[in-house]
């Protein structure tokens, strides 16, 4: 039987909890589509190729990490903006996106599975979350080396990482902040990290690591991510009796 468009909404949003959170852009529907859903695609970015890929397996619905519209963006409706739109209106999409709460989920999150993913145990007390909002994730997995530990994460994850860091120390608190969060090292180390993983280096965090002792492990923002949406989007389905598929469009980023 399918679900009303609303009761979905209802569900990310009990689920989810956007309300709670200062973020970049609007979380929730984005983009209004057919009223009933039977089917929902989930996604890391509503990109034109997931968006595509979504109409090919006859969703009604999509629900992604990164959304259409972020704070200070050109509003103008041209170029990929109008191609995106252009699908989602004729093939009568929704298309829901969440992102910091999707990130903080303590479950289903994208820094929960990314943890479960790594087999990282987050700490179940207030040692469990540090940095703005809440959003960064601290637990224990004990590695005899830094080196060690960026290879597990390289083989779990299928891809190169950038390991900044004394190779041979041993690390155990293992501090995590999905995608961009580079600027979560400095809260990382005061919450007593071994090591910081997240998606994404700038410059002065390789100084940091040095200068700190605590080592960074970038394995990517999109590789980061791959984990939140699919858990929400399976979750949901299931409470709702939808159909529902990951498509994972690949992104070297």
């Amino acid at each position: 039987m399918p679900a009303q468009r609303t009761a979905l909404t209802d569900a990310l949003n009990d689920l989810l909890q956007p309300a709670q959170f200062k973020d970049y852009g609007p979380n929730g529907l984005q983009v209004e589509g057919r009223a009933e859903v039977r089917k929902l695609v989930s996604g890391v970015t509503a990109s034109r190729a997931l968006i595509e890929a979504a109409i090919a397996e006859k969703a009604d619905a999509i629900l992604v990490h990164h959304g259409l519209f972020w704070r200070g963006q050109d509003g103008r409706v041209t170029g990929w903006m109008k191609q995106r739109l252009s699908l989602l209106l004729a093939h009568d999409i929704n298309l829901f996106a969440y992102h910091l709460p999707l990130d903080a989920h303590p479950e289903l999150g994208n820094n929960a599975q990314l943890a479960r993913h790594l087999g990282v145990a987050i700490y179940p007390d207030a040692r469990g979350r540090f940095g703005e909002q809440a959003l960064g994730f601290m637990g224990e997995r004990r590695s005899d080396s830094a080196a060690a530990l960026s290879e597990h994460v390289s083989e779990r994850l299928g891809r190169a990482v950038t390991l900044v860091a004394e190779p041979d120390r041993p690390v155990q608190h293992v501090a995590l902040c999905t995608g961009g969060a580079q600027g979560y090292f400095e809260a990382a180390i005061a919450a007593g990290a071994d090591v910081f993983i997240t998606g994404e280096i700038s410059e002065p965090q390789a100084h940091y690591a040095r200068e700190c002792g605590v080592a960074y492990i970038a394995c990517g923002h999109h590789a980061s991510e791959r984990y939140g949406a699919p858990a929400v989007g399976a979750h949901v389905a299931a409470q709702l009796g939808l159909e529902h598929v990951f498509i994972d469009i690949h992104n070297p980023a």
